[in-house]
């Protein structure tokens, strides 16, 4: 091959999923980060927050590693790091930290719908930096869907967001930027290594955590907690985000984040199931507004 048959090569490209299996795909991510505040919840039994967080992390980069090894995947090109340090920063360390110091003090049932809003930032973002531009029906049934939930959030909180609810939507700035960077980068790299790539990065900041909290927290082991420790490391912090990074890439960043509507809604029924927590009455009449709102953006021109 010659020099310039090389240089007109196409890029080779990560193969993407059929439209139809993309929106599967996501949608599975969705449900899996559907039970990630219960699970934390549960690890929360057994671990403080810094201790979780940290520990969430590295055995997360344990199964990452193992992952890349399996695959025989290449390091990423210099023009991708950025873009991986951006998912690792939002959806590997300040998302799981900042939603697992508001836990301590809100209930699960509540966080959940304060994320709500992650979807429309998601959207946000992912135009802010691709410079792609969904249709007005998709901005109009994604501002109804985020208004519903945050009228949700301040009804249940009487008006007054608390400490936690801070904690909440700066975890949702961060994830929403993570969310689309991995998004983007997952067009050129399959999705697993982009979050495997992410994990691995944070591992001497999630390593550090975790040894810093085991000396400062205290340890009290149990089914819960490990249960709940396990859940948010290989599923939460890596098999959910894989699913999710390649719905993204087949259906785009936008598309893809409106089917995270559904999310609080089916985390107020794990709460209730799991946690035992009282479902708020508002929740039935909230989950139909949103549903209806992931029908309109799921059928609106891109």
């Amino acid at each position: 091959m010659t020099a310039q048959d090389s240089a007109i090569r196409p890029k080779a490209i990560a193969p993407r999923p059929a439209p139809a299996s993309g929106t599967a795909l996501a949608a599975l991510g969705v449900a899996s980060f559907s039970l990630t505040f219960p699970a934390t919840a549960w690890a929360l039994t057994g671990f403080g927050p810094w201790t979780a967080t940290g520990l969430r992390g590295v055995l997360a980069a344990v199964l990452a590693a193992l992952y890349l090894l399996a695959v025989r995947a290449r390091p990423p090109r210099r023009g991708q790091w950025p873009g991986l340090l951006v998912v690792s920063a939002g959806c590997v360390l300040g998302f799981p930290l900042l939603t697992t110091l508001a836990l301590r003090t809100s209930s699960t049932a509540h966080s959940a719908v304060v994320i709500g809003v992650l979807p429309l930032a998601t959207a946000v973002v992912s135009a802010l930096r691709t410079g792609r531009r969904p249709s007005g029906a998709f901005w109009a049934a994604a501002l109804a869907g985020a208004a519903a939930v945050l009228a949700f959030t301040l009804v249940q909180s009487h008006g007054r967001p608390t400490a936690a609810d801070l904690y909440l939507f700066v975890a949702v700035l961060l994830c929403a930027a993570g969310y689309a960077e991995g998004g983007r980068l997952s067009r050129d790299l399959p999705g697993g290594q982009v979050i495997a790539w992410a994990v691995l990065v944070a591992l001497p900041a999630t390593l550090l955590t975790a040894v810093l909290g085991l000396g400062a927290e205290p340890v009290r082991f149990g089914a819960k907690a490990l249960a709940g420790l396990a859940y948010t490391a290989a599923v939460s912090q890596l098999g959910g985000l894989v699913l999710w990074y390649r719905g993204m890439a087949a259906i785009g960043v936008p598309r893809a984040s409106q089917l995270q509507l559904a999310q609080p809604l089916l985390t107020l029924v794990w709460s209730v199931l799991l946690l035992g927590e009282h479902l708020p009455a508002a929740a039935p009449v909230t989950a139909v507004v949103v549903l209806v709102c992931i029908a309109v953006t799921q059928r609106a021109r891109s």
